[in-house]
């Protein structure tokens, strides 16, 4: 286990040494303290390593993240997970805007809030969040799962394509092509199985969940909605 203090130690010394791990290193265990908002902390990671962060994160923590896990003990500013391939990304605080945006896999965890535009653009990225997601959230998603415990704000799902959000409290608004789907069997499994991967061992209840996805009506230009594209 290497303890890093970024008090002392600059962060480009931190992330350089993080970048030149080999696959096969012996460097498991990173734990790096007052991080103090510093940003791009741990990001571009390209190993299986854990970098466990004591406090609040600036911009872009993890992002681009593959294969690594990374704890951040504390809030997260903008961009946290953004563009993951894959890993795990645990915040036990809230996060800012736009926290897991584009991410292509991987799974980001988020104890607390996370602000507007929550899983933009995703590609495949898992997201859960214990809390609430604020306006525009899972915009342009394309594939994973978005799930929140709490409420969602304005304009959930707005021109979604294929990826699947599921909220157990409320829903301000449903963004443009955004409807509710009915919750059967297979997506309750599926949503378990994301549950499980979070660290949740079966203690929350799927069927509390409702699913909210594409109605598929913008796939293809059509003039009666032009005001939604």
């Amino acid at each position: 286990m290497l303890e890093i203090d970024l008090a002392s130690t600059p962060l480009r010394e931190l992330n350089a040494a993080l970048h030149g791990l080999r696959p096969d290193t012996n460097e498991r265990h990173w734990i790096v303290d007052h991080p103090a908002g510093r940003h791009a902390i741990a990001a571009g990671l390209n190993v299986p390593i854990t970098v466990e962060i004591n406090g609040p994160v600036g911009y872009y923590c993890a992002g681009m993240n593959k294969h690594a896990t990374v704890l951040i003990n504390g809030s997260a500013g903008v961009g946290v997970a953004e563009n993951m391939v894959s890993g795990f990304v645990h915040v036990a605080g809230d996060a800012s805007q736009s926290a897991g945006a584009t991410g292509r896999g991987g799974l980001l965890r988020i104890d607390g809030n996370a602000s507007s535009r929550c899983g933009i653009s995703m590609k495949g990225i898992d997201i859960v969040v214990k809390g609430s997601v604020g306006h525009m959230s899972a915009f342009m998603a394309q594939a994973g799962n978005l799930i929140v415990f709490g409420d969602a704000g304005d304009s959930l799902g707005d021109s979604i394509y294929e990826a699947r959000l599921f909220v157990r409290g409320k829903v301000k608004s449903l963004g443009a092509d955004c409807i509710e789907k009915p919750m059967r069997d297979e997506h309750k499994r599926a949503l378990h199985a994301v549950l499980e991967r979070a660290g949740f061992d079966g203690a929350i209840d799927p069927g509390e969940f409702r699913r909210y996805g594409s109605a598929r009506q913008l796939y293809s230009f059509h003039v009666d909605n032009a005001g939604a594209y």
